[in-house]
Protein backbone atom coordinates (compact mmCIF):
# COMPACT_ATOMS: atom_id res chain seq x y z
CA UNK A 1 0.00 0.00 0.00
CA UNK A 2 2.42 2.63 -1.15
CA UNK A 3 2.97 4.96 -4.16
CA UNK A 4 5.54 3.88 -7.13
CA UNK A 5 8.21 5.18 -5.27
CA UNK A 6 8.09 3.22 -2.26
CA UNK A 7 6.28 6.45 -0.21
CA UNK A 8 2.61 6.63 1.07
CA UNK A 9 0.50 8.61 -0.71
CA UNK A 10 -0.30 12.27 1.32
CA UNK A 11 -4.00 12.54 1.92
CA UNK A 12 -6.05 15.50 1.71
CA UNK A 13 -7.97 16.55 4.83
CA UNK A 14 -10.98 15.82 2.76
CA UNK A 15 -9.75 12.20 2.22
CA UNK A 16 -9.46 11.23 5.66
CA UNK A 17 -12.72 12.91 6.45
CA UNK A 18 -14.37 10.55 3.64
CA UNK A 19 -12.52 7.08 5.00
CA UNK A 20 -13.49 7.92 8.60
CA UNK A 21 -17.07 9.01 8.18
CA UNK A 22 -18.13 8.56 4.74
CA UNK A 23 -20.12 4.66 4.79
CA UNK A 24 -19.21 4.83 0.84
CA UNK A 25 -16.08 5.53 0.39
CA UNK A 26 -13.14 4.70 -0.99
CA UNK A 27 -14.40 6.82 -3.74
CA UNK A 28 -14.94 6.45 -7.48
CA UNK A 29 -12.42 5.02 -10.66
CA UNK A 30 -11.97 8.53 -12.02
CA UNK A 31 -11.05 9.73 -8.67
CA UNK A 32 -8.52 6.86 -8.40
CA UNK A 33 -7.36 7.01 -11.47
CA UNK A 34 -6.53 10.75 -11.28
CA UNK A 35 -5.26 9.79 -8.13
CA UNK A 36 -2.77 7.68 -9.56
CA UNK A 37 -1.41 10.36 -11.73
CA UNK A 38 -0.83 8.41 -15.26
CA UNK A 39 -4.94 8.95 -16.49
CA UNK A 40 -3.65 8.21 -20.08
CA UNK A 41 -1.64 5.02 -19.80
CA UNK A 42 -4.73 3.80 -17.69
CA UNK A 43 -7.03 4.90 -19.72
CA UNK A 44 -5.08 2.55 -22.29
CA UNK A 45 -5.33 -0.58 -20.60
CA UNK A 46 -9.33 -0.25 -20.09
CA UNK A 47 -9.41 -0.45 -16.29
CA UNK A 48 -12.03 2.06 -15.91
CA UNK A 49 -14.69 -0.57 -16.06
CA UNK A 50 -13.43 -3.10 -13.80
CA UNK A 51 -13.00 -0.64 -11.52
CA UNK A 52 -16.00 0.81 -11.86
CA UNK A 53 -17.32 -2.23 -10.90
CA UNK A 54 -15.27 -3.32 -7.30
CA UNK A 55 -15.85 0.11 -6.63
CA UNK A 56 -19.67 -0.19 -6.47
CA UNK A 57 -19.88 -3.18 -5.03
CA UNK A 58 -17.36 -2.47 -2.39
CA UNK A 59 -19.49 0.90 -1.32
CA UNK A 60 -23.02 -1.37 -1.63
CA UNK A 61 -22.17 -4.55 -0.23
CA UNK A 62 -18.64 -4.60 1.40
CA UNK A 63 -19.80 -2.93 4.21
CA UNK A 64 -16.04 -1.29 4.61
CA UNK A 65 -14.56 -0.72 8.11
CA UNK A 66 -12.64 2.32 7.92
CA UNK A 67 -9.61 0.48 7.74
CA UNK A 68 -10.98 -1.62 4.47
CA UNK A 69 -11.94 1.66 3.48
CA UNK A 70 -8.31 2.72 3.39
CA UNK A 71 -7.03 -0.27 2.91
CA UNK A 72 -8.52 -0.81 -0.49
CA UNK A 73 -8.31 2.74 -1.73
CA UNK A 74 -4.38 2.59 -0.81
CA UNK A 75 -4.34 -1.10 -2.88
CA UNK A 76 -6.18 0.37 -5.72
CA UNK A 77 -3.58 3.09 -6.05
CA UNK A 78 -0.48 1.04 -5.93
CA UNK A 79 -1.51 -1.83 -8.79
CA UNK A 80 -2.69 1.27 -10.52
CA UNK A 81 0.71 3.25 -10.53
CA UNK A 82 2.23 -0.05 -10.81
CA UNK A 83 0.12 -0.75 -13.97
CA UNK A 84 1.47 2.70 -15.34
CA UNK A 85 4.92 2.06 -14.87
CA UNK A 86 4.56 -1.46 -16.58
CA UNK A 87 3.22 0.57 -19.30
CA UNK A 88 6.35 3.10 -19.57
CA UNK A 89 8.72 0.49 -19.10
CA UNK A 90 7.33 -0.76 -22.53
CA UNK A 91 7.57 2.53 -24.28
CA UNK A 92 10.81 2.58 -22.87
CA UNK A 93 12.22 -0.95 -24.17
CA UNK A 94 9.41 -2.13 -25.99
CA UNK A 95 11.34 -5.74 -26.56
CA UNK A 96 9.69 -6.65 -22.84
CA UNK A 97 6.84 -7.48 -24.90
CA UNK A 98 9.16 -9.93 -26.90
CA UNK A 99 10.15 -12.50 -23.70
CA UNK A 100 10.03 -15.47 -24.74
CA UNK A 101 7.54 -17.31 -21.84
CA UNK A 102 7.89 -21.05 -22.83
CA UNK A 103 5.90 -23.95 -20.91
CA UNK A 104 5.03 -22.59 -17.82
CA UNK A 105 4.35 -25.43 -15.28
CA UNK A 106 1.18 -24.05 -13.79
CA UNK A 107 -0.82 -25.72 -10.79
CA UNK A 108 -4.08 -25.46 -9.93
CA UNK A 109 -7.09 -27.25 -8.56
CA UNK A 110 -8.88 -27.37 -4.65
CA UNK A 111 -7.86 -24.58 -2.62
CA UNK A 112 -6.13 -26.20 0.60
CA UNK A 113 -5.18 -29.01 -1.45
CA UNK A 114 -1.47 -28.55 -1.38
CA UNK A 115 -0.86 -26.41 -4.29
CA UNK A 116 1.41 -24.00 -2.01
CA UNK A 117 3.61 -26.27 -1.04
CA UNK A 118 3.76 -28.16 -4.63
CA UNK A 119 4.58 -24.25 -5.43
CA UNK A 120 7.63 -23.90 -3.04
CA UNK A 121 8.63 -27.42 -3.67
CA UNK A 122 9.07 -26.48 -7.55
CA UNK A 123 10.81 -23.46 -7.31
CA UNK A 124 13.69 -24.72 -4.96
CA UNK A 125 14.98 -26.08 -8.35
CA UNK A 126 17.43 -23.40 -9.11
CA UNK A 127 16.35 -24.12 -12.82
CA UNK A 128 12.79 -22.79 -11.58
CA UNK A 129 11.44 -19.10 -11.15
CA UNK A 130 7.91 -17.73 -9.77
CA UNK A 131 6.78 -14.54 -9.38
CA UNK A 132 7.29 -13.92 -5.67
CA UNK A 133 5.58 -11.15 -3.26
CA UNK A 134 7.98 -8.68 -3.05
CA UNK A 135 7.81 -8.51 -7.03
CA UNK A 136 4.11 -8.64 -7.80
CA UNK A 137 3.81 -5.72 -4.94
CA UNK A 138 6.35 -3.11 -6.36
CA UNK A 139 7.56 -4.75 -10.05
CA UNK A 140 9.83 -2.02 -10.23
CA UNK A 141 12.02 -0.24 -7.84
CA UNK A 142 11.99 3.63 -7.59
CA UNK A 143 14.87 5.13 -9.77
CA UNK A 144 15.73 7.58 -7.93
CA UNK A 145 16.57 5.33 -4.39
CA UNK A 146 19.99 4.52 -4.05
CA UNK A 147 19.32 1.21 -2.47
CA UNK A 148 16.43 -1.76 -3.93
CA UNK A 149 14.56 -1.78 -0.57
CA UNK A 150 11.48 -3.24 -1.83
CA UNK A 151 12.00 -6.61 -0.40
CA UNK A 152 12.52 -4.78 3.29
CA UNK A 153 9.39 -3.00 2.75
CA UNK A 154 7.33 -5.77 1.89
CA UNK A 155 8.45 -7.99 4.82
CA UNK A 156 7.43 -4.40 7.18
CA UNK A 157 4.02 -4.55 5.33
CA UNK A 158 3.51 -8.16 5.86
CA UNK A 159 4.54 -7.86 9.92
CA UNK A 160 1.82 -4.60 10.17
CA UNK A 161 -1.25 -7.15 8.75
CA UNK A 162 0.24 -9.91 10.66
CA UNK A 163 -0.66 -8.27 13.50
CA UNK A 164 -4.39 -7.19 11.63
CA UNK A 165 -4.75 -11.25 11.45
CA UNK A 166 -2.40 -12.96 13.84
CA UNK A 167 -4.26 -16.27 12.73
CA UNK A 168 -2.87 -16.36 9.48
CA UNK A 169 0.58 -16.72 9.81
CA UNK A 170 -0.57 -20.82 11.04
CA UNK A 171 -3.17 -21.49 8.30
CA UNK A 172 -1.33 -19.20 5.32
CA UNK A 173 2.72 -18.61 6.22
CA UNK A 174 4.10 -15.82 3.39
CA UNK A 175 6.82 -14.04 3.20
CA UNK A 176 8.36 -10.86 0.97
CA UNK A 177 10.70 -13.58 -0.36
CA UNK A 178 7.81 -16.57 -1.02
CA UNK A 179 6.04 -17.40 -4.29
CA UNK A 180 3.12 -15.48 -5.07
CA UNK A 181 -0.57 -16.92 -6.36
CA UNK A 182 -1.08 -15.43 -9.85
CA UNK A 183 -4.03 -13.62 -8.52
CA UNK A 184 -2.12 -10.84 -7.10
CA UNK A 185 -1.11 -10.49 -11.05
CA UNK A 186 -4.27 -10.11 -12.56
CA UNK A 187 -5.73 -7.76 -9.46
CA UNK A 188 -3.15 -5.12 -11.48
CA UNK A 189 -5.55 -5.01 -14.14
CA UNK A 190 -8.74 -4.99 -11.78
CA UNK A 191 -9.39 -8.49 -12.83
CA UNK A 192 -8.93 -11.15 -9.94
CA UNK A 193 -10.88 -13.48 -7.92
CA UNK A 194 -8.55 -11.90 -4.85
CA UNK A 195 -10.85 -9.29 -4.52
CA UNK A 196 -13.95 -11.18 -3.96
CA UNK A 197 -12.25 -13.48 -1.06
CA UNK A 198 -11.03 -10.38 0.41
CA UNK A 199 -13.46 -8.20 0.34
CA UNK A 200 -17.50 -9.01 0.59
CA UNK A 201 -18.56 -7.76 -3.09
CA UNK A 202 -20.39 -10.63 -4.89
CA UNK A 203 -21.50 -8.27 -7.21
CA UNK A 204 -18.07 -7.60 -9.04
CA UNK A 205 -17.62 -11.37 -9.04
CA UNK A 206 -20.68 -11.43 -11.15
CA UNK A 207 -19.28 -8.63 -13.43
CA UNK A 208 -16.06 -10.47 -14.00
CA UNK A 209 -17.69 -13.60 -14.65
CA UNK A 210 -20.06 -12.13 -17.70
CA UNK A 211 -16.39 -10.01 -18.70
CA UNK A 212 -14.50 -13.38 -18.78
CA UNK A 213 -10.78 -13.68 -18.34
CA UNK A 214 -8.99 -13.29 -21.21
CA UNK A 215 -7.73 -9.58 -20.49
CA UNK A 216 -6.71 -10.47 -17.62
CA UNK A 217 -4.41 -13.30 -18.57
CA UNK A 218 -3.08 -11.91 -21.14
CA UNK A 219 -2.04 -9.00 -19.07
CA UNK A 220 -0.66 -12.07 -16.96
CA UNK A 221 1.75 -13.10 -19.52
CA UNK A 222 2.84 -9.08 -19.90
CA UNK A 223 3.65 -8.97 -16.75
CA UNK A 224 5.96 -12.41 -16.55
CA UNK A 225 7.63 -10.70 -19.74
CA UNK A 226 8.58 -8.01 -17.79
CA UNK A 227 9.84 -9.96 -14.39
CA UNK A 228 11.81 -12.21 -17.27
CA UNK A 229 13.64 -8.81 -18.64
CA UNK A 230 14.55 -7.90 -15.48
CA UNK A 231 15.94 -11.12 -14.39
CA UNK A 232 18.11 -10.83 -17.98
CA UNK A 233 19.05 -7.61 -17.57
CA UNK A 234 20.58 -9.10 -13.94
CA UNK A 235 22.01 -11.81 -15.33
CA UNK A 236 23.39 -11.07 -18.63
CA UNK A 237 25.58 -14.48 -19.34
CA UNK A 238 22.87 -16.91 -18.03
CA UNK A 239 22.76 -19.69 -20.86
CA UNK A 240 18.60 -19.51 -20.42
CA UNK A 241 16.01 -18.01 -18.38
CA UNK A 242 14.79 -19.85 -15.73
CA UNK A 243 11.66 -21.92 -16.34
CA UNK A 244 8.20 -20.13 -14.58
CA UNK A 245 6.29 -22.10 -12.07
CA UNK A 246 2.89 -20.10 -11.44
CA UNK A 247 0.01 -21.77 -9.41
CA UNK A 248 -3.31 -20.89 -8.25
CA UNK A 249 -6.58 -22.59 -7.29
CA UNK A 250 -8.80 -19.74 -9.73
CA UNK A 251 -7.09 -20.95 -12.50
CA UNK A 252 -9.96 -23.70 -12.42
CA UNK A 253 -12.70 -20.95 -13.36
CA UNK A 254 -10.43 -19.40 -16.38
CA UNK A 255 -8.95 -22.73 -18.47
CA UNK A 256 -9.94 -21.55 -21.59
CA UNK A 257 -7.90 -17.92 -20.76
CA UNK A 258 -4.89 -19.96 -19.68
CA UNK A 259 -5.06 -22.05 -22.83
CA UNK A 260 -5.11 -18.41 -24.68
CA UNK A 261 -2.62 -16.79 -23.07
CA UNK A 262 0.23 -20.13 -22.28
CA UNK A 263 -0.69 -22.76 -25.49
CA UNK A 264 2.10 -24.77 -24.29
CA UNK A 265 1.13 -24.88 -20.49
CA UNK A 266 2.47 -27.87 -18.29
CA UNK A 267 -1.02 -28.15 -16.01
CA UNK A 268 -0.93 -30.12 -12.81
CA UNK A 269 -4.25 -30.47 -10.90
CA UNK A 270 -4.41 -30.85 -7.46
CA UNK A 271 -7.21 -33.19 -5.60
CA UNK A 272 -8.09 -33.45 -1.92
CA UNK A 273 -10.91 -34.18 0.27
CA UNK A 274 -13.50 -31.67 -0.34
CA UNK A 275 -14.92 -32.18 3.54
CA UNK A 276 -10.83 -31.51 4.46
CA UNK A 277 -10.57 -28.14 1.92
CA UNK A 278 -13.97 -26.30 2.21
CA UNK A 279 -13.86 -25.86 5.95
CA UNK A 280 -10.39 -24.62 5.76
CA UNK A 281 -11.00 -22.00 2.86
CA UNK A 282 -14.07 -20.72 4.97
CA UNK A 283 -11.73 -20.27 7.81
CA UNK A 284 -9.17 -18.55 5.80
CA UNK A 285 -11.77 -16.31 4.17
CA UNK A 286 -13.30 -15.04 7.31
CA UNK A 287 -9.03 -14.04 8.65
CA UNK A 288 -8.56 -12.31 5.47
CA UNK A 289 -11.92 -10.28 5.30
CA UNK A 290 -11.90 -9.66 8.93
CA UNK A 291 -9.53 -6.53 9.37
CA UNK A 292 -11.26 -4.68 6.34
CA UNK A 293 -15.04 -5.28 7.27
CA UNK A 294 -17.94 -3.90 9.88
CA UNK A 295 -19.84 -7.33 9.76
CA UNK A 296 -19.18 -10.91 9.30
CA UNK A 297 -21.38 -13.51 7.86
CA UNK A 298 -19.77 -16.56 8.55
CA UNK A 299 -22.59 -18.73 7.56
CA UNK A 300 -22.31 -16.94 4.27
CA UNK A 301 -19.33 -17.21 3.65
CA UNK A 302 -19.62 -21.12 4.00
CA UNK A 303 -22.43 -20.90 1.82
CA UNK A 304 -20.44 -18.64 -0.70
CA UNK A 305 -16.50 -21.15 -0.49
CA UNK A 306 -19.76 -23.93 -1.17
CA UNK A 307 -21.12 -22.73 -4.42
CA UNK A 308 -17.51 -21.48 -5.61
CA UNK A 309 -15.89 -25.09 -5.17
CA UNK A 310 -18.81 -27.43 -6.00
CA UNK A 311 -18.88 -25.00 -9.51
CA UNK A 312 -15.00 -25.76 -9.37
CA UNK A 313 -14.83 -29.38 -8.75
CA UNK A 314 -17.14 -29.42 -12.06
CA UNK A 315 -15.16 -27.36 -14.08
CA UNK A 316 -12.25 -30.24 -13.19
CA UNK A 317 -14.94 -32.93 -14.13
CA UNK A 318 -15.51 -31.09 -17.53
CA UNK A 319 -11.92 -30.49 -18.07
CA UNK A 320 -11.08 -34.24 -17.83
CA UNK A 321 -13.96 -35.30 -19.27
CA UNK A 322 -13.51 -32.74 -22.95
CA UNK A 323 -9.93 -31.23 -22.09
CA UNK A 324 -8.81 -27.71 -22.90
CA UNK A 325 -5.27 -28.83 -22.90
CA UNK A 326 -3.73 -31.83 -24.76
CA UNK A 327 -3.60 -34.80 -22.48
CA UNK A 328 0.24 -34.39 -22.42
CA UNK A 329 0.38 -31.44 -20.80
CA UNK A 330 -1.59 -32.39 -17.68
CA UNK A 331 -0.75 -34.66 -14.74
CA UNK A 332 -3.73 -35.25 -12.13
CA UNK A 333 -2.11 -35.95 -8.27
CA UNK A 334 -3.74 -36.24 -5.00
CA UNK A 335 -2.70 -34.59 -1.88
CA UNK A 336 -2.11 -37.57 0.33
CA UNK A 337 0.42 -38.55 -2.30
CA UNK A 338 2.29 -35.32 -2.33
CA UNK A 339 2.52 -34.75 1.09
CA UNK A 340 3.27 -38.25 2.08
CA UNK A 341 5.52 -39.12 -0.88
CA UNK A 342 6.77 -35.64 -1.80
CA UNK A 343 9.76 -36.42 -3.13
CA UNK A 344 8.29 -39.55 -5.54
CA UNK A 345 5.26 -36.83 -6.25
CA UNK A 346 8.24 -34.15 -8.07
CA UNK A 347 9.53 -37.18 -9.52
CA UNK A 348 6.91 -38.22 -11.39
CA UNK A 349 6.25 -34.50 -12.34
CA UNK A 350 9.12 -34.33 -13.64
CA UNK A 351 9.42 -37.70 -15.29
CA UNK A 352 5.52 -36.51 -16.55
CA UNK A 353 6.90 -33.47 -18.86
CA UNK A 354 10.35 -34.94 -19.97
CA UNK A 355 12.67 -32.60 -17.38
CA UNK A 356 15.91 -33.80 -16.00
CA UNK A 357 15.84 -33.63 -12.12
CA UNK A 358 18.96 -32.56 -11.52
CA UNK A 359 21.16 -33.24 -8.37
CA UNK A 360 21.27 -29.95 -7.02
CA UNK A 361 17.50 -29.11 -7.59
CA UNK A 362 16.79 -32.75 -5.44
CA UNK A 363 19.31 -31.51 -2.65
CA UNK A 364 17.89 -28.11 -2.64
CA UNK A 365 14.11 -29.39 -2.31
CA UNK A 366 15.06 -32.11 0.66
CA UNK A 367 16.64 -29.20 1.75
CA UNK A 368 13.22 -27.06 1.87
CA UNK A 369 11.37 -30.59 3.45
CA UNK A 370 13.70 -30.42 6.36
CA UNK A 371 13.72 -27.12 6.93
CA UNK A 372 10.08 -26.81 6.92
CA UNK A 373 8.37 -30.60 7.43
CA UNK A 374 4.56 -29.39 7.19
CA UNK A 375 5.46 -26.32 4.83
CA UNK A 376 5.45 -23.97 7.62
CA UNK A 377 1.76 -24.56 8.12
CA UNK A 378 0.71 -24.67 11.79
CA UNK A 379 -1.29 -27.85 13.18
CA UNK A 380 -5.26 -26.25 12.34
CA UNK A 381 -8.77 -27.39 13.37
CA UNK A 382 -11.67 -26.56 11.54
CA UNK A 383 -15.33 -26.70 12.19
CA UNK A 384 -17.97 -27.33 10.10
CA UNK A 385 -20.66 -25.98 12.31
CA UNK A 386 -17.97 -22.37 12.57
CA UNK A 387 -19.80 -21.69 8.85
CA UNK A 388 -22.84 -23.52 8.62
CA UNK A 389 -21.59 -26.34 6.44
CA UNK A 390 -23.37 -29.60 6.51
CA UNK A 391 -20.86 -32.44 5.56
CA UNK A 392 -23.34 -34.70 4.34
CA UNK A 393 -24.29 -32.22 1.75
CA UNK A 394 -20.63 -31.64 0.85
CA UNK A 395 -20.80 -35.65 0.47
CA UNK A 396 -23.49 -35.90 -2.00
CA UNK A 397 -22.48 -32.22 -3.94
CA UNK A 398 -19.01 -33.90 -4.44
CA UNK A 399 -19.38 -37.53 -5.40
CA UNK A 400 -19.34 -37.20 -8.74
CA UNK A 401 -15.52 -35.36 -8.16
CA UNK A 402 -14.48 -37.59 -5.99
CA UNK A 403 -15.51 -40.66 -7.74
CA UNK A 404 -13.83 -39.45 -11.01
CA UNK A 405 -10.62 -38.67 -9.66
CA UNK A 406 -10.42 -41.29 -6.60
CA UNK A 407 -10.24 -38.74 -4.28
CA UNK A 408 -9.64 -40.29 -0.82
CA UNK A 409 -11.32 -39.59 2.66
CA UNK A 410 -9.00 -38.36 4.08
CA UNK A 411 -9.61 -40.62 7.46
CA UNK A 412 -8.94 -43.61 5.24
CA UNK A 413 -5.66 -44.89 4.00
CA UNK A 414 -4.86 -44.11 0.16
CA UNK A 415 -2.96 -46.63 -1.92
CA UNK A 416 0.48 -45.41 -3.81
CA UNK A 417 -0.44 -43.99 -7.08
CA UNK A 418 1.66 -43.54 -10.15
CA UNK A 419 0.19 -40.32 -11.80
CA UNK A 420 -3.49 -39.70 -11.02
CA UNK A 421 -5.41 -40.78 -13.96
CA UNK A 422 -9.69 -39.60 -14.10
CA UNK A 423 -11.64 -42.76 -13.23
CA UNK A 424 -14.41 -43.71 -15.66
CA UNK A 425 -17.57 -41.73 -14.28
CA UNK A 426 -20.17 -43.89 -12.77
CA UNK A 427 -23.33 -44.37 -14.41
CA UNK A 428 -25.54 -41.48 -13.75
CA UNK A 429 -22.88 -38.96 -12.49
Amino acid sequence: MTTRHGRPPRWRATELAACLFGRHWPGDGADLIAAAGAGRELEAEGVAEPLGALLAAAASQAELSVLGRLGLRWDLLRLLRNLARLRAEEGRAPAILAEPIAAPLIITGLPRSGTSFLHRLLVADPAAAAPLVWQTIHPYRDPRARRDRRIAQVERQLRHFGRLAPALRSVHPLDACAPQECTEITAHVIQSLRFETVYHVPAYKAWLQAHGHTAAYRFHRRFLCHLQHQHRARHPGAAQVPHWVLKSPDHVFALDALRLAYPDARVVFLHRDPLKVLPSVAQLTEILRSPFTRRLDRCGIGRTVVEDWVDGAGRMVAEARAPTFPAAQVLHLRYRDLVQRPMETVRRLYDRFGMALAPPAEAAMQALLAARPRGGYGENHYSFAAHGIDPEELRDRFATYVGLFGVPAESEPAPPSRGLRPRPAHAGS
